[in-house]
């Protein structure tokens, strides 16, 4: 039960973190909507659809990359 709470501090960690890097980059990617290069995004007289599938892929590397770097 210890290593489930230590994991739980690390992720709670984690993730202020990564909402704090968020929270005061944000502002500095929102000229383009906050897509990356590559997500798609169509706009056809009021109606916007947004598919951010670079965003994704470079969120799951990420992860992936912190997964792996927390279980050895």
């Amino acid at each position: 039960m210890e290593a489930f709470g230590k994991t739980l501090v690390i992720a709670g960690l984690a993730l202020a973190v990564v909402g704090g890097l968020v929270w005061w980059l944000g502002p500095r990617f929102s000229g383009n909507g906050g897509l990356l290069p590559g997500d798609l995004s169509f706009r056809r007289g009021s109606v916007s659809v947004h598919f951010p599938i670079v965003t994704c892929l470079v969120v799951s590397v990420v992860l992936t990359l912190l997964m792996r770097l927390f279980n050895r």
